[in-house]
């Protein structure tokens, strides 16, 4: 596209600021899932850091928690990876233009899934346990008692009717909440 300049890539979120930064971006297109750090926080911390800067996040998960999650990072545009790449130049002159630009599909499957049911700490909790630690190393690592960490837990598997936590975990990821 001719009004359309690539002056940046990274591999990894955690140098998505810095890159926006040397390369005086308008537009910064990313992947939800990168190493380092993760679509969201990047956008999040270039949304804080550089607020002028558009913000669209590509998924390749079409997740309505990660809808969520995107907008609320701050990103201007939501669209899946595979999207044409005439709708992605679509996208970059939108949000320019100070628009919203979501891939229909997503919109609709959020709009069904509802809201993330889970708190910020019942979050941070699961994404801790998903690798399998016990009660007392996550207490440990996250300094809560145990008997904090076991309530926090109970509830996020009562809320996500799972039957323990790795089934809350495993839930929790399906519909982009963690």
């Amino acid at each position: 596209e001719e009004d359309i300049e690539v002056v940046a890539q990274v591999a990894r979120g955690d140098e998505v600021l810095e890159a926006a930064r040397a390369h005086g971006v308008d537009v910064a297109l990313m992947d939800i899932e990168m190493p380092g750090a993760t679509g969201i926080e990047a956008a999040a911390l270039l949304h804080r850091e550089l607020p002028a800067v558009k913000l669209i996040v590509l998924t390749t998960f079409g997740r309505p928690g990660y809808l969520r999650s995107a907008m609320e990072s701050g990103a201007d545009a939501f669209l899946v990876k595979d999207a044409p790449a005439a709708q992605l130049a679509q996208a970059v002159r939108k949000v320019l233009a100070g628009e919203r630009v979501i891939d229909p599909t997503l919109a609709a499957a959020a709009l069904a899934e509802g809201a993330n049911p889970l708190t910020d700490r019942e979050r941070e909790i699961l994404r801790a346990a998903s690798d399998g630690s016990t009660n007392a190393e996550l207490a440990k690592t996250l300094h809560l008692s145990q008997g904090t960490v076991r309530n926090y837990l109970s509830t996020a598997i009562q809320k996500l009717t799972a039957r323990n936590r790795a089934e809350a975990v495993r839930i929790a990821r399906e519909k982009g909440w963690l």
